[in-house]
């Protein structure tokens, strides 16, 4: 059995190990005096008594958050990337075209379709695997040469892009949101944010100094490849991210450095900086230049773009309400930032579920519909909004 398939969430899981912990709890006192080697008996039975305790509130806090699914999110393991895709597509998506049966068989469901692929950063240096949900109308023969809009979708730390079918049901919820006319068809690419090991590689989507090349994956690599391999719509209007938690500052983020590329942005309960923590390390090594330009709210205020945002979360999540209290306060013209306030305050699974619909709905309010254009459109960002100058993060401040 692959660490992928030992559950860590559900009511046998926890409810099982509390049992054990009460079990071992009892042990204590009812031994104390039992053992043969009192003081070794003693010490190591109250010690195994501490960790099933401590590890059957753990497992209670991971059910309820929904943190880390199964073993293998938790040590950053996957017995199969593609799990929750229906086609395979292989390394930077050579295969897409022979996914066209799978695509139109879907298509005739009114479904859209998963695939599964991976992505070598020809300018990072980054190699990640990425789904890519492709709607129904991608295989419409009537739309053949048409052009979509696209989403990034970013998952959160530490999660994997299949999570967001396993766990939230993403595509269910695109198919739905597309059949009902609340949002247009769109292409939406779902990059894995972190790589492996997950548990202790919290990048934060940024361009680490001396690290790892993480925002040039997301943006500038995705953005190429997309471009290339898929019929997508090039123009800024016609780009999306979206994310939750670490998935939606990311999104933020990414979208205000990358003005050129990205004319929308959703964040779900998502925050304001990088966190400073054991999972991400030293991110900027004192380069305070490269910690402001990854700032969301510093990049609000200092660089304006005619740029959509969606601040979502709940009403009762105290952290990420400040947040976007400081980035309202950061906001300047002609940037546009709108506000939803969801039930309940649990940074959990639950509250994504809560808030999707609703985000999607936003997202079609924003995007354009597909377009059949003339002749091969231009890969470059949009002249109208130029990329302004970022600090390089390999040279030394």
């Amino acid at each position: 059995m692959h660490a992928s398939e030992i559950a860590l969430t559900g009511g046998w899981v926890v409810g099982g190990v509390a049992v054990l912990a009460v079990l071992a709890v009892v042990l204590v006192p009812w031994r104390w005096d039992r053992w043969r080697r009192r003081r070794t008996g003693r010490s190591a039975s109250t010690l195994a008594a501490v960790c099933a305790v401590v590890l059957a509130c753990a497992l209670a806090v991971n059910s309820l958050g929904s943190f880390y699914p199964t073993l293998g999110t938790l040590v950053g393991t996957s017995a199969d990337p593609s799990e929750g895709t229906q086609a395979e597509a292989g390394p930077n998506g050579q295969f897409l075209p022979s996914t066209g049966t799978v695509s139109a068989s879907r298509a005739a469901a009114g479904k859209g379709t998963t695939v599964h692929l991976t992505v070598d950063g020809t300018h990072s240096g980054v190699h990640r695997d990425v789904d890519v949900y492709l709607p129904a109308a991608y295989s419409d023969p009537a739309m053949a040469n048409a052009r979509f809009p696209v989403t990034e979708w970013l998952p959160g730390f530490p999660g994997e892009p299949r999570e967001l079918a396993s766990l939230f049901g993403l595509p269910d919820l695109l198919d739905a949101a597309i059949a009902g006319h609340r949002m247009p068809p769109t292409v939406v690419v779902i990059p894995d944010i972190s790589g492996e090991p997950r548990l202790v590689q919290d990048q934060e989507c940024v361009d680490a100094v001396g690290g790892v090349r993480d925002d040039t994956f997301l943006s500038t690599d995705l953005h190429d490849w997309a471009t290339q391999r898929l019929r997508v719509r090039t123009g800024r209007a016609s780009w999306s991210l979206a994310g939750w938690s670490t998935g939606g500052y990311c999104a933020l983020n990414l979208a205000l450095r990358h003005p050129q590329w990205y004319g929308t942005a959703a964040s779900l309960s998502g925050y304001d900086r990088t966190a400073d923590d054991v999972t991400t390390g030293n991110l900027f090594r004192g380069r305070e230049d490269v910690r402001n330009a990854n700032d969301v709210d510093v990049l609000l205020h200092d660089h304006p773009a005619p740029t959509a945002i969606l601040l979502a979360a709940g009403v009762g999540e105290v952290d990420e309400q400040a947040a976007i209290a400081r980035m309202r306060a950061a906001t300047v013209a002609p940037e546009q930032v709108d506000t939803e306030d969801f039930p309940g305050g649990g940074h959990n699974a639950t509250a994504v579920h809560a808030e999707l619909p609703g985000v999607l709905d936003w997202l079609g309010q924003q995007l354009p519909p597909p377009l059949a254009p003339e002749g091969n459109p231009a890969v470059a960002g949009s002249p109208a909004v130029p990329p302004w100058p970022l600090p390089d993060p390999a040279v030394r401040g």
